[in-house]
């Protein structure tokens, strides 16, 4: 316990799976924090789980792909906290589709909140880390931004921008002492797969092939969160945290 004692933390997507997980995750373990979504009554809820099970978070509504949202819920939670340490850049969606098949609406939409929005946290996150003396930014990404999937053409391309933003923001960051690591999930058990629906063959190629034979629960991916928002990874950045059952080793 207290792994994050006295630290801020904003996690956005945090209203259902992976980034819900983070942020109970990181107030059981002493955060204070902020959850953002689009998704309201979800979001207000977590934030409320937290409170009741004796933890300090608030929900704020926030589109991760609008600049004047990132400034916002950014001016919001420092005047509600003093501060922010921890930026968790966790809201994503996902197309299922082959490149040929992908409408450039449906490109637009994928890159403005799967890149673009982790492009804007991870710019105005700067102003309030370098006032508290630093801070850490943790990028998820994926494997799907690491190797060629079949049908994930748009999700691809822009969990692989995520990665090498990454690593441009921790070389120019580091003056700042502020870490940038990226998370690198394999098959996660969450509502996102939902979009498959009845269709469950993708994933199911995916667990076959994972020397694990199964799906992460969230949780497995919020301690590896839990470690570089920590100063337990206080020598790390610009690095590839890959939490995948082994699927990449194979």
């Amino acid at each position: 316990m207290g792994r994050v004692s006295g630290k801020v933390a904003l996690v956005t997507g945090g209203s259902m799976g992976m980034g819900e997980s983070h942020c109970k995750l990181l107030a059981r373990e002493g955060a204070k924090v902020i959850v953002t979504d689009v998704a309201v009554d979800a979001g207000e809820a977590v934030a409320k789980a937290i409170r009741d099970a004796g933890g300090e978070a608030m929900f704020l509504r926030h589109d991760v792909a609008s600049e004047a949202d990132w400034m916002a819920v950014v001016d919001k939670a420092v005047g509600a906290f003093g501060k922010i340490d921890i930026l968790v850049n966790n809201a994503g969606i996902v197309v299922f589709k082959p490149n040929n098949e992908t409408t450039t609406a449906e490109w637009d939409r994928v890159m403005s909140v799967n890149s673009t929005g982790v492009f804007l946290g991870c710019k105005h996150i700067v102003p309030a880390m370098k006032k508290a003396g630093g801070g850490s930014i943790v990028n998820i990404s994926s494997i799907s931004g690491m190797v060629g999937m079949v049908s994930q053409a748009a999700y691809q391309a822009s969990k692989g921008a995520v990665r090498m933003l990454t690593k441009s923001c921790a070389v120019d960051y580091a003056q700042y002492n502020i870490r940038v690591n990226s998370v690198h999930p394999g098959a996660v058990r969450t509502p996102i797969i939902n979009v498959l629906g009845d269709d469950t063959s993708m994933i199911d190629a995916l667990v076959a092939t994972t020397i694990m034979k199964r799906m992460a629960d969230p949780i497995e991916l919020s301690y590896a969160v839990l470690l570089l928002a920590s100063d337990e990874s206080s020598y790390m950045t610009g690095s590839e945290l890959v939490v995948d059952g082994g699927w990449t080793a194979a």
